[in-house]
C-alpha cells in the first residue's frame, strides 16, 4: 500500500510515477475522497463537540432547577447530525480503503516501461543454446506415457480435472533431490527454512498484494474464508505481521517450501501440454525483511542467487527486466530468468525476483525501530529458487539423451537423485 501521506504531499510525483503503470488517474480518485473525508472528519469532531456542550448545558439546567426541554431536544438533534456524518465517514473511509488496494506499487525508476510482455528488456544472458546433435523432444514426450512413463496427466485429469498431473518414480526422486539441494544452498547462505502453512485467511492475501488484482487466481474454501496460496510468499510476508522488529535483526530471510495452487483464470488454451502451467506444483521460494536502504541490493543479491541455481543446473537463460504492465500490483521492480527450453525451442520463464519495498509491510503493519526516530517500515522482497513444473520440466529436456534416456545434473546426485531417470516399472 502507498503511503497515503506521500499522496498528500507529493501528487504530481505518485501520479506520474503511477501512470507508467496505468494508474495515473487513482491518485485524483484519492485526493477527491480524501477531501471529502476530512471535510467529514471535521464536522464529526465539530457535533462531538457540539454534543459534549449540551450535555454540559443540560447538567447545569438541572442543578439550577430550569426547565431542560430545549437543551434535551437540542442534544437531541446534534445526535442525529453526529451519527449521519459518522456514517458518511465510515462510508468514504471504506471507499477510501477499497481504492487504495487497487493502487500499485510506485514503481522502481530502473523498472522496464511498457504494458506487456513483449515490452521486456533483456539485461544479460547465459551460456549457449544446447545442441544435441539430434531432434530435441519436450519434457512430456521424454517422461510421458510414451517415453519413460513417469508424467501421468491422463489419471490425474479422472481424478483432478485439467492442469493436473502425477509424478511417479525417479521424478519424485529428482523433485526432492532437486529441492534438498536448493534448501542446502540456500541455508549456507544464511535463509532459515520453513513449511508455512498454505491456508490463509484474506488479510494475509489482501497484505500481500494478491487481493484484489488477482483474486480470480486463487482458490477459495468458502465454508471455512480460508484461501490456498498460489505462492508462499504470502504466509512467509505474514510470519511478522503487526511485529515491530529490531533494527539489528534485519535483514531476516526465509526460504519457504510449499505446494501452490493456482486456478490460471484466463489462461485457456495456453500451455495445456505437459505440466508448464498447472493448477498444484510445488515450489521454494525465497522472502526476505530487510531496512529499506538494503533493498536494492538484496534484490540484486536474490537475482544472483536465482542465477547461481540455473548455471549450476545447467541451463542457458536470458535475464528480464520486467516491464510496468506486467508486474503483479506489489512489485516495484521485477525480474525473470527467462530459460531455453529444447522442447518448445523458445525461452520461457523459469523464476522471478520482486522488490515490494515498503507496499507489503503498510498493508501487513510490519515495521522496524531505528536507532533514532520512531517506528518505520520495512522493505520485502521474494524470489523464486526452484519448482516441481518449470524447473523439473527443464531439467527433464536439458537431460535427454538420443536413446531417449534422461540424465540428471551431477550436483543433484549427492541428495538422491539417480543419475539417470529409470523407466517406471508398474
Amino acid at each position: 500500500m502507498i503511503d497515503a501521506k506521500l499522496i498528500r504531499s507529493e501528487p504530481d510525483r505518485v501520479r506520474e510515477a503511477l501512470a507508467r503503470r496505468g494508474a495515473g488517474e487513482l491518485v485524483d480518485a484519492f485526493l477527491e475522497l480524501d477531501g471529502e473525508r476530512r471535510r467529514l472528519q471535521a464536522a464529526v469532531e465539530e457535533a462531538r463537540a457540539a454534543n459534549n456542550a449540551a450535555a454540559k448545558a443540560i447538567a447545569e439546567a438541572k442543578q439550577q432547577g430550569e426547565d431542560t426541554s430545549i437543551p434535551i431536544a437540542r442534544q437531541a438533534q446534534l445526535k442525529a447530525e453526529q451519527a449521519t456524518d459518522e456514517g458518511a465517514l465510515a462510508e468514504i473511509s471504506e471507499r477510501i480503503r477499497r481504492l487504495m488496494l487497487r493502487m500499485p506499487n510506485l514503481p522502481d525508476p530502473t523498472a522496464a516501461d511498457g504494458m506487456s510482455e513483449d515490452d521486456s528488456v533483456t539485461i544479460s544472458t547465459y551460456g549457449q543454446k544446447p545442441d544435441f546433435g539430434f531432434e530435441p523432444k519436450d519434457h512430456l514426450e521424454l517422461a510421458g506415457p510414451d517415453g519413460l512413463g513417469l508424467i501421468d496427466i491422463e489419471a490425474a485429469a479422472k481424478v483432478s480435472g485439467s492442469r493436473f498431473h502425477y509424478l511417479l518414480g525417479d521424478l519424485v526422486r529428482l523433485e526432492l533431490a532437486m529441492v534438498q539441494w536448493g534448501m542446502d544452498k540456500l541455508t549456507a547462505k544464511g535463509f532459515l527454512p520453513v513449511v508455512p502453512p498454505v491456508l490463509v485467511r484474506e488479510p494475509a492475501m489482501e497484505g500481500t498484494g494478491m487481493f484484489p488484482e488477482a483474486r480470480e487466481q486463487a482458490y477459495a474454501v468458502e465454508q471455512d474464508d480460508l484461501f490456498l496460496v498460489g505462492t508462499a510468499e504470502v504466509p512467509l510476508a505474514s510470519l511478522h505481521a503487526g511485529a515491530i522488529l529490531e533494527e539489528a535483526q534485519l535483514p531476516l530471510r526465509y526460504v519457504g517450501f510449499s505446494p501452490c495452487f493456482r486456478r490460471e483464470a484466463g489462461a485457456a488454451g495456453k500451455d495445456t501440454r505437459g505440466i508448464f502451467r498447472v493448477h498444484q506444483f510445488d515450489k521454494l521460494e525465497m522472502f526476505v525483511f530487510c531496512l529499506p536502504d538494503q533493498s536494492q541490493e538484496t534484490h540484486d543479491q536474490l537475482l544472483a542467487i536465482e542465477e547461481e541455481i540455473a548455471q549450476e543446473l545447467g541451463f542457458h537463460y536470458q535475464v528480464q527486466n520486467i516491464p510496468m504492465g506486467d508486474l503483479g500490483a506489489a512489485a516495484a521492480k521485477k525480474y525473470d530468468i527467462e530459460v531455453w527450453l529444447p522442447g518448445q525451442q523458445r525461452y520461457r520463464e523459469l523464476t522471478s525476483c520482486s522488490n515490494t519495498t515498503d507496499f507489503q509491510s503498510r498493508r501487513l503493519d510490519i515495521r522496524y525501530r531505528p536507532e533514532s526516530g520512531g517506528p518505520r517500515h520495512v522493505h520485502t522482497l521474494n524470489g523464486t529458487a526452484v519448482t516441481s513444473s518449470r524447473t523439473l520440466l527443464a531439467l527433464i529436456e536439458y537431460g535427454q539423451q538420443a536413446d531417449g534416456s534422461v540424465r540428471t545434473p551431477e550436483p543433484l546426485q549427492a541428495f538422491g537423485a539417480p543419475a539417470e531417470l529409470a523407466p517406471r516399472t508398474i
